[in-house]
């Protein structure tokens, strides 16, 4: 088994074919220009010594070196062997809210934009938990399942966009029916559903989802991220605000958090609300929360021991620029005696 660290660095390998072309159209000029000094045999009898393929032997010689060396930017690494790691903690899913009304900017910088902070900053204080996320709008659809890897949580999550889910609105019993689905039926786990958004059901039946999954097992702490006050829906076009978003008698839809809802959702499986305005004080009642939340063992298979394997491409470069360096263009004298291009009249 092998991973590539820097998988970014292989856009570097374009280089090479840029290479190429930039050398073949040098070795077209040089042929061209020859042929307007004089004669090719001629200019090759000027030139005795000099080689007919050297030129191009020393080029694929720096290309390969090239190569290696953006090979060893990439870095690649070899795990050694499979290990079953024992973890202690609990299964989280974060639900989060997707719908049109999440980019309304009465929270800075955009609802959306606050709900990814308040979870990146929930996953940084995780520590064996395994963790999964669910998108949703007018329906719910799995972004992650549940797993370990911290890093492509977070990938996964900055990604997400109301361009995401095809049908708008906000259904809530649809985020908690597919986070349920998504734990299965297994209740020896403890479950944590963290649902944030602005609290805009459009949909209903979100307190019976609630209740069903209090009997799952599910415990659900709802975060609201907006203000009761409120705030305008903006339509962007290449980042730039163009117009908002209208209701059908043509007037500015107003969003507003609702708290009401959310606090009921919360109520119903034995969980907890926050408001979601100070990041820092959500994380803190989370962990607060989860302390109360009974740890389980459970086991998982991960490969160890990755050994990184640059030095070798890097050795490998070295030895092949050091070989360029004493490769010259004239010809071999062994080479040369061996005629293997009818170089001799």
């Amino acid at each position: 088994m092998f991973e590539l660290e820097e998988r970014t660095y292989l856009y570097l390998l374009i280089l090479l074919p840029i290479l190429v072309v930039i050398f073949l159209y040098n070795l077209y000029w040089k042929r061209r220009k020859q042929r307007e000094f004089g004669d090719s045999e001629l200019v090759s009898k000027l030139s005795p010594d000099r080689s007919v393929f050297k030129h191009s032997v020393k080029f694929a010689i720096v290309l390969l070196a090239l190569a290696g060396l953006i090979i060893a930017l990439v870095n690649p690494r070899i795990g050694t062997k499979m290990e079953t790691v024992k973890r202690e903690g609990i299964d989280i899913i974060f639900a989060i809210d997707v719908s049109k009304s999440m980019l309304a900017e009465d929270v800075a910088p955009s609802r959306l934009e606050k709900s990814k902070q308040i979870t990146s900053q929930i996953i940084n204080q995780l520590g064996a938990d395994r963790i999964g996320i669910v998108a949703y709008a007018g329906s719910a659809f799995p972004v992650l399942p549940i797993t370990t890897d911290y890093s492509v949580a977070k990938m996964f999550l900055q990604g997400m966009n109301p361009g995401m889910v095809s049908s708008q609105g906000t259904s809530l019993n649809d985020a908690i029916d597919m986070a349920v689905e998504m734990f299965g039926k297994d209740k020896s786990t403890s479950k944590l559903l963290i649902m944030i958004s602005d609290g805009e059901d459009h949909s209903a039946g979100a307190d019976d989802a609630a209740a069903e999954a209090r009997k799952a097992g599910l415990k659900i702490i709802t975060i609201g991220v907006g203000t009761e006050r409120g705030g305008p829906i903006p339509l962007r076009q290449n980042g730039v605000v163009q117009t908002f978003q209208r209701d059908n008698n043509n007037e500015v839809v107003i969003s507003k958090l609702n708290r009401a809802t959310l606090e009921e959702i919360a109520k119903n499986s034995g969980g907890g609300f926050i408001d979601g305005t100070s990041t820092a004080a959500v994380v803190t009642y989370v962990n607060k929360a989860m302390g109360n939340i009974e740890k389980n063992e459970f086991e998982s298979m991960e490969m160890t021991d990755f050994e990184s394997q640059f030095q070798w491409f890097i050795a490998l470069s070295f030895v092949l620029l050091l070989i360029d360096i004493f490769l010259l263009e004239r010809k071999t004298a062994w080479l040369k005696k061996l005629n293997l291009f009818n170089e001799k009249q």
